[in-house]
């Protein structure tokens, strides 16, 4: 195959006559990674109290949490960012559902709503790894100290949990960077978006999959990069998380 690679094609106006190919895609990132960074934050929150609700002693709670992991991780991505941003809003008063979708940036707040349920219940399955992995004297131990369940879990069992996971929740991290892509199906102009974009305006399509490629590699790279730091700045001596690297 002979093709002649025109990377000059970055630097070349868009058709809206004041920014690059460039800035599409530099756009294009910067809402990859505030999708990602947002959806992160609310999968991370609602998977840690689904992940405690599973090892509760409770068995109500235990259900609930695993009904929660076995609905939002048993339906595929794209059938649910569907469901969020054009079945939702019908299920609404008239009134809530027509503001919804008059919002400027709804499909932003979709993908991030969609990415934070389906991500959490993954996260949550790995944070009750991390609480049942824990020997359990540790439980046993706070509770005989005098500190309350919500104590236990709050001050030693999640501090500890949470290091032994970081490893899988960097794969989450790098999951929900890739995933952010399936908004592309609601009109978000996230990278792989904006790389169609330029393709579809430029025909040059290999160079602007080629360039949103790098990017994603670049990206997750950092990340990767960043996790590992962080889970040597954590370990703590004695446990399974101070056990070697990846």
């Amino acid at each position: 195959m002979h093709y002649n690679w025109n990377w000059a094609i970055f630097r070349e106006l868009s058709p809206d006559g004041v920014h690059t190919y460039w800035d599409t895609l530099m756009s294009g990132l910067a809402w990859t990674l505030a999708t990602s960074l947002a959806g992160w934050i609310m999968a991370l929150a609602l998977g840690v109290l689904v992940g405690v609700l599973r090892t509760l002693p409770s068995p109500w709670l235990r259900r609930a949490g695993t009904a929660y992991v076995e609905l939002f991780r048993n339906i595929p991505l794209l059938v649910q960012m569907f469901l969020w941003f054009f079945v939702a809003p019908e299920l609404l008063p008239r009134a809530a559902g027509d503001w919804l979708k008059a919002l400027p940036n709804a499909p932003f707040l979709t993908a991030v709503v969609c990415l934070g349920f389906f991500t959490s219940a993954r996260v949550a399955v790995q944070v009750t790894a991390g609480i049942e992995a824990l020997a359990g004297g540790q439980k046993l131990a706070a509770l005989a100290l005098g500190l309350t369940r919500r104590q236990t879990y709050r001050h030693v069992l999640l501090p500890l949990a949470l290091r032994i996971i970081l490893p899988p929740l960097t794969s989450e991290f790098l999951n929900i960077i890739k995933n952010s892509s399936v908004a592309l199906t609601i009109g978000l102009m996230e990278l792989t978006a904006s790389a169609r974009a330029v393709q579809e305006f430029s025909f040059q399509v290999f160079e602007a999959f080629s360039a949103a490629t790098l990017i994603y590699v670049l990206v997750n790279i950092v990340v990767v990069a960043g996790m590992a730091w962080l889970e040597r700045r954590l370990a703590l001596p004695g446990t399974l998380a101070s056990g070697g690297g990846r």
